[in-house]
């Protein structure tokens, strides 16, 4: 009886659970829609999460001039880092590990592979720049080099006339 019962609970949790449209259904369903209907819906999901409210903001103020996101971006990042002098490794470690999740979310909005490039090529300039014991600390180590490998990852995306562009700049990281 109790392993009936169990069952047939899981069952019930299991069809409770709403089922989440595909992107394909969701376009359909919103071509249906009409402006002010879009609009409500836009407001409510920028309601709902922050993260939703930053990537509105990006498509709705920052798409149309990508070099102004990127500068900004960059400009963010130089005061992230500038606040690091003056602590011990741990917390570089914990900031680091925030400034990167920070530089991770600006290129997830963006979705272009060359802004991809610019940022992380201005962060592990950062974090040369701003002297961070890498040689004290394997996490710090492994965190620029999984930058790096990052770095190439978007590198193999762009064109190859691209490419050239960065390429000085990578070499540079690497070899420092």
């Amino acid at each position: 009886m109790a392993k009936e019962f169990s069952t047939t609970y899981l069952a019930d949790i299991v069809h409770l659970s709403m089922k989440t449209a595909t992107v394909h259904e969701i376009k359909k369903e919103l071509a249906t829609l009409v402006p002010e209907q879009v609009q409500e819906l836009c407001l409510r999901l920028a309601k709902f999460k922050k993260d939703n409210k930053e990537l509105l903001t990006y498509l709705l103020f920052e798409a149309h001039d990508e070099q102004a996101y990127i500068l900004d971006a960059k400009r963010e990042t130089e005061e992230q880092f500038s606040a690091l002098s003056n602590l011990n490794v741990y917390y570089i470690k914990k900031s680091i590990r925030r400034i990167g999740r920070l530089v991770s979310k600006q290129i997830k909005y963006s979705g272009q592979p060359a802004t991809e490039l610019a940022l992380r090529i201005h962060f592990c300039q950062q974090m040369k720049v701003n002297a961070i014991p890498m040689d004290k600390s394997a996490v710090l180590a492994n965190m620029y080099q999984q930058q790096i490998n990052k770095i190439d990852k978007a590198l193999s995306k762009l064109e190859e006339d691209l490419q050239y562009d960065y390429q000085a700049e990578i070499e540079n990281l690497k070899h420092d």
